[in-house]
This record gives C-alpha cells, structure tokens and sequence, in this order.
C-alpha cells in the first residue's frame, strides 16, 4: 500500500510539474506561431531534454503522451485543411528526446512531415532530421533507411540522396534484398512513376497504421490516374492525327478502334475529356496527388 501511495505521489508530483512548465512556454509557444494559441493545443516544452530530467524516470511514458498529442494535433490540422503545421516537429523531437527508441514516431512522424500541406507539413528537410535522428539511435533497424530513402524520392526528389539511403539500409544484417534493388534503381532511372508506385505500395503493405494506410491509398489511386491519363491523351493526339479534328466524345474513339470502352478511372468513373484534347477525372478531390506537371 505504502508503495502504490509512493508511487501516485511522484506521478502527480511530475504531472505539476509538468504543467507549470507548459504555461512557463505558452510566451515562447505564442512567438513560434505568430499568434494565440490554445494551452490545450500546447503540450509541449521548448526542450525534451528538459522534460526528460523533469519525468523522473517516466520518459518512456511521456514520449508516449507526446506522441499521442503529435498524432492528434496532425489528425486535427489535416481535419482543418490547414496550411500550417507549426508544433508538428517540436512534438516529434520532444517525443524522440523523451525515447529516441519509439520507430513508430520517426516512421510515421516523418511521412506527417514531408506530404505537401494541407496533407502534412510540407517539412521535407525536417523530415529527413527526424529520420536521421532515428538512424543515429537505432542503426541497426534497416527499415528507416528505407523510410529516408522514400522521402528523398518522393519528396525532395534527391535520387542521388534517395539511392545512397537504399544502399546504407541494405547494408544492415537483416534488410530485404529488394532494398539493394531499390538503390540501383534510384541511380538508373530517377524520376520513374513505376518507382512511386512501387514504393507507395511498400508503404501500404507494411503499415499499420490506418491514417498512413488511407493517405498511401489516395498516392497510389493518383499515380494510376496519371499514367491512364497519359495514355489516353496520347491516343487523343493519334485520332487526331487520322481524321484531322479532335474526338468530342470517347465513343468516336471506341468506333476508330482505338479504345476498347469507355475508360474509367481507379475509382469507376468515366474519365473526362475535354474540348481541347486533354483528360482529367470527374472528380479531382479524390484524387489530390495529381501531378498536373507530368504530362507537360
């Protein structure tokens, strides 16, 4: 009895102060974002080191609150379709302070970082920090070199970086074959849609993760519209090239023999065709990674 009573006292001990040291950092807080913000929203220090000395041998316990705070303020920020996510990288470097042997959060944490607003923070550089940070205290979980790689490829488009990042992790006793495959074809080819594909599908197999899940989805849904479109945008300019007038419809291209139907897009619905030639989907909220640029 006298133990659980020890025990209670120092936890709320901890939790005051704790707290006091969250008011003490709303003024700092408040500058960082250029505005009010919520102490709800701030449940945060300005160093984990200092909350480390603070937790009184609960650090692993307190990376957890914080990263469960990190995937809240994230979840709550994509909600809103935010702009900005401000808190998302103190969060996640107080949280890998607190425990710097949580994979989840650098794995996950990073992909929070890197997607372009309002899907994630727009934060590629910070992403990479993050994940490196991870390397350095974990170098022997081969599965972070892989998630570097994926965001030298897909977000900062180094596949210089991305392919040194692929060969590092295939290194490590343990890593999968295809990661040295992956190294070879980041320096041959560069930027290759299959590669996304391939990569976005990796992400998808072995996330847990259902917000991670949803969001590698919606990638690889986008990057199968664009190659469709590709195609039938080329197929567009042969019936031009035959009959000397753009088709109005898909059936005059069905009638030429150079569609086999009407084409739909990932999701069962008919593609658009539009009076000068070009193709888009009905709906392009369903598919927000488009790369309008790839086709130019």
């Amino acid at each position: 009895m006298k133990s659980n009573r020890l025990v209670t006292s120092l936890v709320a001990v901890l939790l005051v102060v704790l707290f006091a040291g969250t008011v003490l950092c709303r003024s700092q807080v408040e500058k960082l974002r250029g505005k009010e913000v919520t102490l709800e929203e701030v449940l945060y220090m300005p160093s984990g080191k200092s909350v480390k000395r603070l937790s009184l041998g609960y650090s692993s316990l307190l990376a957890d609150i914080y990263w469960t705070r990190a995937v809240q303020y994230f979840g709550e920020k994509s909600n809103q379709r935010s702009m900005r996510y401000d808190l998302l990288y103190p969060l996640l470097d107080i949280t890998t302070d607190l425990d710097p042997h949580l994979i989840v959060s650098y794995e996950f944490g990073s992909l929070f970082l890197s997607q372009p607003p309002p899907e994630g923070a727009g934060q590629p550089e910070k992403a990479v920090a993050l994940v490196e940070k991870g390397i350095r205290e974990n170098p022997s979980y081969w599965r972070l070199y892989f998630t570097l790689g994926f965001i030298h490829y897909l977000d900062r488009r180094d596949y210089k970086a991305a392919s040194e990042a692929f060969f590092k992790g295939s290194e490590v006793p343990g890593a999968l074959p295809w990661m040295k495959v992956m190294a070879a074809r980041m320096a041959e080819h560069g930027e290759d849609r299959s590669t996304a594909l391939y990569l976005w599908k990796a992400v998808y197999d072995t996330s847990i993760d259902p917000q991670v899940k949803d969001t590698a989805m919606q990638h690889l849904a986008s990057l199968r519209a664009e190659e469709d479109i590709e195609q039938l945008e080329q197929r567009v300019k042969l019936y031009r090239e035959r009959t000397g007038v753009l088709p109005s419809r898909w059936l005059d291209m069905v009638r030429a023999g150079l569609l086999p139907g009407l084409p739909q897009d990932p999701k069962g619905a008919e593609y658009k065709l539009l009076p000068d030639g070009t193709v888009d989907v009905q709906d392009p909220t369903k598919y927000r990674f488009i790369d309008r640029t790839h086709n130019k």
